[in-house]
């Protein structure tokens, strides 16, 4: 079984910036893709970014331009920072590993956007 680590959440003002870590207990190019997503009480979960095993990464259109997805392979970790923080960033953030037959979660870490 696939063990997903995240690490990295807190409490930040508006205009912050803080860095999520996901390690999977796989190497992580035996992965398809590896994502973050988040949850905020009350919605549901949704897509904030992801990364392919040949590199490509796509990105939420709320978080374009704020954050960055990418992935150290000596370190066998995959980062999510997060910049120009908004209140409305506030959520639980997953990392997701994904095979071509299975999905595997992390705890979640919480990250909260306020003054």
């Amino acid at each position: 079984q696939v063990q997903v680590v995240e690490s990295g959440g807190g409490l930040v003002q508006p205009g912050g910036s803080l860095r999520l870590s996901c390690a999977p207990s796989g190497r992580i190019f035996s992965f398809n893709a590896m994502g973050w997503y988040r949850q905020a009480p009350g919605k549901q979960r949704e897509l904030v970014a992801r990364i392919t095993v040949g590199g490509s990464t796509n990105y939420a259109d709320s978080v374009k331009g704020r954050f960055t997805i990418s992935r150290d392979i000596a370190k066998n970790t995959v980062y999510l920072q997060l910049s120009s923080l908004k209140p409305e960033d506030t959520a639980v953030y997953y990392c997701n590993a994904a095979t071509n037959s299975n999905n595997y979660w992390g705890q979640g870490t919480q990250v909260t956007v306020s003054s």
